[in-house]
């Protein structure tokens, strides 16, 4: 199906690009879609060049015919699902001013991840030429470059971000909890347990504080393996001690068991 009917009618786009093995966060993202376009294009495409460890790529799930049915029942207008050569027919260079931020958190860990998120969204932009896209808050970093690159090359892209779904447990819904054993799924929890205690101590307690409190609770979990707990500017992700400051977000990532698992939670 070709979207030119689509735009002849002067009917809204939505895009919401995934990497696949979707679960109901990516259902609830279609139909906040669904809500704010007339025409709803999810794509499914594990982006390599966004991958700095060559066996995450590897290993990333790929179930595509479950992946086709859940959008089906979720009522996705146009499923876009291409091939690795037909989004890089090439070797092309890629490198655009993303901001101080692209360097910190996610992008200390995973040096040039951005650069390679950034590539790909703008390829589907291209192709499917959306005016709203949608994605999900849990990928809070994420969402602050691709914004970032809508303004550095003035996309007319309206970027709408949607609220994290989270299992009745607290845990984040991710693509990756698939690999987690039954015992890293338990210890996986203390994530949004730390998140919930600043979320619930940050009037009484100082930033410094919660962000001791919260890490010794992660590290003290066994199986899991702490990089980064952290309150920060919402816009330049850096660290913020003034609880007065608009638009503060707790952001945390860990290695839990073999898996690395991120979370965030707005606190203004």
């Amino acid at each position: 199906m070709q979207l030119e009917p689509v735009n002849a009618a002067n009917q809204k786009i939505a895009l919401v690009p995934t990497m696949g093995a979707l679960h109901p966060g990516h259902v609830s993202l279609i139909k906040a879609a669904q809500q704010i376009a007339d025409f709803v294009v999810c794509s499914v495409f594990v982006n390599p060049t966004q991958f700095t460890d060559p066996k995450d790529l590897e290993k990333y799930p790929r179930p595509v015919e479950h992946d086709i049915r859940m959008l089906e029942e979720a009522g996705c207008d146009l499923v876009f699902m291409p091939s690795v050569t037909e989004m890089y027919p090439q070797q092309e260079q890629w490198h655009i001013d993303l901001g101080s931020a692209e360097f910190l958190l996610e992008g200390a860990y995973r040096k040039g991840h951005y650069q390679g998120v950034t590539q790909i969204v703008k390829k589907l932009f291209d192709a499917v030429q959306p005016h709203k896209a949608l994605f999900g808050q849990k990928d809070y970093q994420q969402v602050l470059m691709i914004q970032n690159m809508v303004q550095y090359f003035n996309l007319p892209i309206e970027i709408v971000t949607c609220p994290i779904i989270r299992e009745q447990d607290g845990l984040a819904m991710s693509s990756r909890n698939i690999h987690l054993s039954a015992a890293d799924r338990e210890h996986a929890l203390v994530l949004s347990k730390a998140l919930d205690f600043v979320k619930t101590n940050f009037e009484q307690q100082s930033v410094q504080a919660l962000e001791a409190q919260a890490s010794a609770m992660i590290r003290e979990t066994p199986g899991v393996e702490l990089d980064y707990f952290t309150i920060v500017d919402g816009t330049t992700l850096e660290p913020q001690e003034d609880k007065q400051a608009k638009n503060l977000v707790a952001l945390v990532a860990a290695k839990v068991g073999h898996t690395r698992l991120i979370d965030n939670m707005l606190l203004s």
